[in-house]
C-alpha cells in the first residue's frame, strides 16, 4: 500500500529529494505521491518535518 500526503504538508521538499522512485510531485497545495511508483520503503516520512506522510 502506497503512502499518501496529508494537509499538514507544508511544501517544504524535504521528501522529493528523498524518494528513490521519484514517486513524489509537488501540487499546488500540497506534494502527492503517485500510488503506482511508490515502493513502500518509508524514506519519505522519515524525512517529513511534519509528519504529514502517512503509510496507506
Amino acid at each position: 500500500m502506497a503512502y499518501r500526503i496529508t494537509d499538514a504538508c507544508i511544501l517544504c521538499g524535504a521528501c522529493e529529494s528523498e524518494c528513490p522512485t521519484e514517486a513524489i510531485s509537488a501540487g499546488d497545495t500540497q506534494y502527492h505521491i503517485d500510488p503506482e511508483t511508490c515502493i513502500d520503503c518509508g524514506a519519505c516520512e522519515a524525512v517529513c518535518p511534519t509528519g504529514a506522510i502517512l503509510p496507506g
